[in-house]
Order: C-alpha cells, then sequence, then structure tokens
C-alpha cells in the first residue's frame, strides 16, 4: 500500500487525510494462527477478544498489515492484553507494520520479523504537540515510555524513534536497526527496502 501522510504515530493519528475513513483491525483465523489487518481503534479490543475466546488454543498472533491506530490510548490498552495474554506476534515476509502496529509488534512475547516484513517507525504529533520538539523530560512522553518499560523495551527505542522521521513522514528500519533493539526474538536476517515498503 502506497502512504500518504501525515500519519501520527505511536499511534495518534492513522493517516491524517483519511482520518475520517480507515479500516478497523479484523482478525480471522488462519490454522493455527490469528491473523490481524487494520488500523487499530477503540473496538479492535473487544473484536480479538471474540476471536480469542472461540479459540483459547491460538497463541500467534500475524500482523499482516497495521498502519497504525487512530487512538493511541486504545493501542497501548490492547498491546498490554496481547502481552498479558501471552501471545507471539509475527510480522510475515509480505506484511507490514508501522507507528502503533510497530509498537503492537513489540508486545508479543516471542516475536518473529519474517525477511522482508517492513517496519515502520516515526515522530508523533497532535494534540498540539511534536513529540520531537519536547524536552525529554516532558510528561507527554510517558505514556509510550511507561509502556516500553513495561513490555521490557529499550527506551533509547522510543528516542530512536522520534529522530527517525518527523511525523508527516515514515522511516523504514533496516534489520541492523531492528537488531540494535533487539526487536525480533531471533535476530533479523534482511526487512523490506523503502521503496517495497512505500508500495506495500
Amino acid at each position: 500500500m502506497k502512504f500518504t501522510f501525515p500519519i501520527f504515530v505511536a499511534s495518534l493519528a492513522l493517516l491524517g487525510a483519511c482520518a475520517e475513513r480507515y479500516d478497523a483491525v479484523s482478525f480471522v483465523v488462519q490454522g493455527d494462527e490469528i491473523v490481524a489487518s487494520g488500523a487499530i481503534d477503540h473496538t479492535t479490543l473487544s473484536a480479538f477478544e471474540e476471536i480469542t475466546a472461540a479459540n483459547p488454543e491460538i497463541k500467534t498472533l500475524v500482523l499482516q498489515n497495521i498502519e497504525g491506530s487512530v487512538d493511541d490510548d486504545a493501542n497501548v490498552v490492547f498491546s498490554r492484553v496481547v502481552r498479558d495474554e501471552g501471545f507471539d506476534t509475527v510480522v510475515p515476509s509480505n506484511g507490514l507494520v508501522a507507528s502503533g502496529g510497530t509498537d503492537l509488534f513489540l508486545a508479543g512475547n516471542r516475536r518473529t520479523l519474517e525477511p522482508g516484513a517492513c517496519v515502520g517507525v516515526h515522530s508523533w504529533g497532535g494534540g498540539g504537540y511534536v513529540a520531537a520538539n519536547l524536552p525529554e523530560n516532558h510528561p507527554e512522553h510517558d505514556r509510550y515510555l511507561d509502556y516500553f518499560n513495561d513490555i521490557g523495551v529499550d527506551p533509547a527505542f522510543y528516542w530512536f524513534t522520534l529522530d527517525a522521521a518527523s511525523e508527516d513522514e515514515m522511516h523504514w528500519m533496516s534489520a541492523e536497526e531492528a537488531n540494535r533493539f533487539n526487536m525480533a526474538t531471533r535476530n533479523s536476517k534482511s526487512l523490506g527496502s523503502t521503496v517495497i515498503c512505500d508500495e506495500r
């Protein structure tokens, strides 16, 4: 999918130009996995609880295409449930996570980035704030830093996202960058290129 920016990150708003029209996350069972695609919003958790109640034996969540969220609070709540329920997360070789979708991926107990997967990060902006312009001790950072701390992610990753790209751009991570922050349980060999990820 080709992105049209701005996207507001770490989960604030998905696509500025399309914020009123988006496809909320849908879940489907495929074998022993639950596959998710769409934008995270206030309906995501209830949809997830419905499908997991019907399939309690499944503990792998495949993130096929999660561009971000339209509600950062809903994203953090949902991601914490994914962690608390002991789910593993996978971005397949033809899959994509970006913005709040990347935060969701990191909630996995075991995390897999298949070769060619796209992982996007950037700074966030909204509510009158631009994250990259705020001092490091500003309380607006706390919701993200607290979340990363609770799921065992190095806070350096958060500061990396703010510098990687502005709120109206996207940085597609390299395998080297993903490995630096231990994003996957096992080191990634290769991730999708910028050209591929922009088009996906």
